[in-house]
């Protein structure tokens, strides 16, 4: 291919990258070095109350924020340097809570809380999802030709479905009077409160991505299994090979790439977890770091938001993503490199 034609093929998607990701990421960056506050003037305020025979009158101090001429809040931005990463990680805490042997502690440290749910959440939800998806895989590739179209339909309704919806929907199911939450209540015999505590919330946002996501690793392991090498199966089979030594030593390295690419989306989506908290309404009992960054950008009180320690969150949510992604790109790069 000439220069010139990779060029013109390549330069929009380049354009779009560079204006769509990079330029905000690093005005993100920059973004979590700077804080802006509005800036205040103290003012004496005299109270009068009615009074005899005369009123009584208080004077006292207070903040009132400075407009500029369109009046608007005047605010002023500062260099912190690190002070933003310092006021997420809270590193005194930490060390506090570590030294005292005190997970309560540990877990009550905003990040921290949202660091330990992320990575669970993403770490037990990846093998599950593989898993999941080569089974589903499997069966319909065995499966009667006839009833295979209705089985691929029913098994991708899942990733059709929004996430919040979704997320929404399991919701339904188990709170309250919903109809899982009554039938077990009814098979047990003894009430159940589901959203009551935070581990069986955790279960439900595992169970619901696991169902969400599975459906998109079966697609992409049944289209590989069509091009698996059906004389290498024979001779595995006139050999005597069972059923799980054909899938172990197979069909698995056949898969092996794959295997690599699902486990490098999954990792991005699901460390980047948002519509489970939202969905399932689990903010007081877990929280993921997406959503620490959005309740940071969330306006208080006052209409002030954090937006300097919300940046610093974000970037050390890409870092903990990048920090994922080595092991799978270094599986990917050699398999690449092997292949040449």
């Amino acid at each position: 291919m000439k220069t010139k034609t990779f060029i013109a093929f390549v330069a929009p998607s380049l354009l779009m990258m560079l204006i769509f990701i990079a330029a905000p990421l690093i005005s993100v960056f920059v973004q979590s070095f700077y804080n802006t506050q509005p800036v205040f003037e103290q003012v004496e305020v005299e109270t009068c109350t009615p009074g005899f025979p005369e009123p009584t009158c208080v004077t006292e101090t207070k903040s009132k924020p400075i407009l500029d001429e369109d009046g608007k809040m005047l605010r002023r931005t500062t260099f912190v340097g690190l002070q933003s990463y310092w006021n997420v990680l809270e590193p005194d805490r930490f060390w506090a809570a570590i030294s005292a042997g005190s997970w309560s502690q540990l877990m009550a440290i905003d990040f921290w809380k949202a660091l330990r749910f992320t990575l669970t959440f993403t770490l037990i939800t990846l093998p599950l999802v593989l898993v999941t998806g080569l089974a589903i895989a499997l069966a319909v590739n065995n499966a009667v030709r006839s009833i295979r179209g209705p089985v691929i339909f029913v098994s991708l309704l899942p990733f059709i479905i929004t996430p919040v919806i979704g997320a929404l929907s399991i919701r339904w199911l188990f709170i309250g009077d919903g109809i899982l939450t009554a039938f077990l209540e009814w098979w047990l015999a003894r009430d159940i409160a589901m959203f009551a505590q935070g581990w069986t919330i955790e279960v439900m946002m595992l169970f619901y991505r696991v169902w969400h996501v599975a459906p998109f690793a079966f697609v992409i392991f049944y289209a590989a299994l069509q091009t698996v090498n059906q004389d290498t199966l024979e001779s595995a089979i006139v050999d005597g090979a069972s059923r799980w030594e054909r899938l172990r030593y197979v069909i698995i390295p056949h898969l092996a790439p794959l295997i690599t690419f699902i486990a490098l989306i999954h990792l991005m989506d699901c460390y980047r977890v948002f519509e489970e908290i939202v969905g399932f309404s689990s903010q007081s009992h877990v929280i993921s770091l997406q959503w620490l960054t959005y309740d940071l950008l969330s306006p208080d009180d006052s209409g002030n938001r954090a937006i300097s320690r919300a940046s610093a969150s974000a970037m050390l949510t890409m870092v903990g993503i990048v920090i994922l992604l080595i092991l799978p790109l270094r599986r990917s790069w050699r398999e690449h490199k092997g292949t040449r």
